[in-house]
């Protein structure tokens, strides 16, 4: 959701589905049972990107994380 890399691609059959996935409301941050809805609440990310959005407290948002990528980088989303 942030970058266009795909492991598929880059490793071949070893990368093929391979990604991390991100929890747009920090696992930390719930005080209560909380069931996750992969749609509302999960997003594909690579775990370069992954780490990226870590970086700050809270995390950043995946359109906060997109403005840092070079200019002309291509964006695929998967969602």
């Amino acid at each position: 959701m942030v970058c266009s890399f795909d492991f598929g691609k880059q490793f071949g059959p070893l990368g093929e589905g391979f990604i991390h996935v991100h929890h747009l409301r920090p696992i930390s941050s719930l005080r209560e049972e909380h069931d996750v809805d992969p749609i509302t609440d999960l997003r594909p990310v690579c775990p370069n990107c992954h780490a990226m959005l870590h970086r700050t407290r809270p995390p950043m948002s995946i359109e906060a994380l997109q403005h840092h990528l070079p200019a002309g980088t291509p964006l695929d989303p998967l969602i």
